[in-house]
């Protein structure tokens, strides 16, 4: 199996969801848990920027299937 590639539709669902957690950690960067949602934003966007994701890996559920070749 090839675990570096990841469904296109969790490559940009992870994209949004790291850049919706960058946002709300520099809108509520005041806040005390502001910081964490910034820093926490960065696991998904690089994983879905490099199409390489860890979790993936361990549970073998998010890989795209394989052709078949016929």
């Amino acid at each position: 199996m090839d675990f570096n590639k990841i469904r296109k539709f969790c490559r940009v669902f992870r994209i949004f969801l790291g850049l919706a957690l960058i946002i709300a950690g520099i809108i509520n960067y005041g806040a005390f848990s502001g910081a964490g949602w910034f820093f926490l934003g960065f696991i998904p966007l690089i994983a879905g920027i490099t199409n390489f994701c860890p979790l993936c890996m361990i549970s073998k559920k998010c890989d795209m299937p394989q052709n078949s070749g016929k």
